[in-house]
């Protein structure tokens, strides 16, 4: 044979095997990673090919499918009430994706997920029936959040907190997921994505903010379960005014009338008094403010509801005037309303922190479970007597102190008001916070906290009690009554 045939035939075969050893790869290690690319058009197909599962909020479907008018993905998500479940379900967009439920059921809900098929199913490779997603959110107390938010910037979240329930979460401005779950929504996308209210974040979740004066209540029960302070009564070491340790800085307080020296913490909950907790932080010391902080769910990298919250951030590394400013919920302390609602709910449930979780099940299309979510996870962040001890102090805040706006007929209620500096030299409109729970004579409990980003209440007029007790009430009460 000719050498140049010969070599020509030599490099053709190697050409050969080289593809051959390339599509073997391909087929076997590959093709998982080529299915699974977010750029896969077949993807998105399947996914739409059929109705999608449902979320479901006290017994009833707030989600659905409808069918697509051409193209090639027959159906896309729809939903009901959709601004007022916005922050619970996340969208579902043939272009942009998915968020929260809708991302993290994903499987469950386009019937993709293993455990929803049957053997003989698995066998075939069929497609199996989508799955629903059942959540524990209360429709009744969901509604009086949003009614009451309006027209504010803010958010707010209720909880069980015997069982860690979510019955509520509200996020205002808010945005209907139907209008960017086509094929054609890019103009709404832009005009959600360039809104500079930001109305597709979910501020309950993901907008931890300076917690203002309810991160005394943190301050409290650090100094209560470390021995510094015997009771609520007791009265403290609280020179007013106080200057911050190391500055001039001398800290005054909101009502200059206010019996602040010395003031029990009972007395410090109810006038707010900024130098029994500065002070307080003060003589603690960061670290162990920052032990009670972190108990209640503070500095947490992975708090999942199951939808990822940011994390709330008590710092380190501070000095002594910085600590004392970290002692009123200022410096570089923040907090997310989930948190904050955290932090009344372990102190109404006796000092045992529930896990909180908004999704209670997961079920196959004939209602079996596949996934629960136990109610009452929890573990013991303070005594019961310090829990007790600050129940009393919070019901004082709200029947004679700065927390008025929350009282409910026929039930205990417990608040802290919040108003935080924002913007250099608190330049800008304060955030406006409450966090608080209810208990009914029946034995029902909700514990809420609402913060207020921005309203149209002028600057002097912002305050816990008058923009964030009220949304707190209502919900409260809509948990109360259901």
């Amino acid at each position: 044979m000719n050498k140049t045939i010969r070599h020509a035939s030599v490099f053709t075969l190697i050409l050969v095997l080289a593809l051959l050893v390339r599509a073997t790869w391909v087929q076997f290690y590959d093709s998982k990673a080529l299915a699974d690319d977010k750029l896969n058009r077949r993807n998105v197909i399947e996914q739409y090919a059929n109705p999608l599962g449902d979320i479901i909020v006290g017994g009833e479907a707030i989600t659905g499918s409808a069918r697509t008018n051409g193209g090639d993905l027959a159906y896309k998500r729809t939903y009901k009430n959709g601004e007022l479940y916005s922050p619970v379900t996340g969208y579902s967009s043939q272009v942009y994706g998915a968020t929260q439920l809708e991302g993290i059921y994903k499987d469950v809900l386009d019937g993709t997920d293993n455990r929803l098929k049957n053997p003989l199913d698995t066998v075939t490779n069929k497609k199996a029936d989508p799955g629903d997603v059942v959540t524990t959110i209360d429709p009744a107390v969901q509604k009086a959040g949003y009614k009451a938010l309006g027209d504010k910037k803010g958010a707010a979240v209720a909880i069980d907190p015997k069982t860690g329930k979510i019955l509520g979460m509200v996020s205002t401005p808010s945005y209907d997921p139907s209008k960017i779950s086509g094929s054609r929504d890019s103009k709404a996308w832009k005009e959600l994505t360039d809104d500079e209210d930001k109305p597709m974040v979910n501020r309950a979740l993901r907008q931890p903010l300076p917690p203002g004066s309810t991160f005394k209540l943190v301050v409290a029960a650090a100094a209560l379960e470390d021995g510094l302070y015997n009771s609520v009564d007791t009265k403290t070491d609280s020179p007013n005014p106080y200057t911050l340790p190391g500055t001039a800085t001398v800290l005054k307080n909101e009502n200059q009338s206010a019996p602040c020296e010395n003031a029990t913490i009972r007395t410090g909950l109810q006038y707010s008094c900024n130098n029994v907790f500065a002070k307080m932080a003060v003589d603690l010391g960061q670290d162990k403010v920052e032990a009670m902080a972190e108990k209640m769910g503070f500095n947490a990298d992975k708090l999942d509801v199951p939808v990822r919250a940011s994390k709330s951030v008590y710092p380190s590394d501070m000095d002594k005037a910085q600590t004392g400013l970290s002692g009123i919920g200022q410096f570089d302390v923040t907090a997310t309303p989930l948190q904050m609602s955290m932090v009344s709910a372990a102190i109404a449930n006796g000092g045992e922190l529930a896990k909180p979780h908004m999704v209670s099940q997961v079920t196959d299309s004939n209602g079996d479970v596949l996934e629960k979510y136990d109610d009452g996870d929890s573990q013991r962040v303070m005594s019961s007597s310090t829990a007790e001890g600050l129940q009393s102090a919070m019901q004082t805040v709200v029947e004679k102190g700065t927390g008025s706006n929350a009282q409910i007929d026929g039930a205990t209620v417990g608040g802290k008001t919040g108003t935080a500096q924002h913007g250099e030299n608190n330049s800008k409109t304060p955030y406006a916070w409450f966090t608080s729970y209810a208990k009914g004579s029946d034995g029902k409990e909700v514990a809420v906290a609402v913060m207020i980003e921005s309203s149209s209440a002028a600057r002097d007029e912002v305050s816990g009690n008058g923009l964030a007790a009220p949304i707190a009430k209502a919900m409260m009460a809509a948990a109360l009554k259901g």
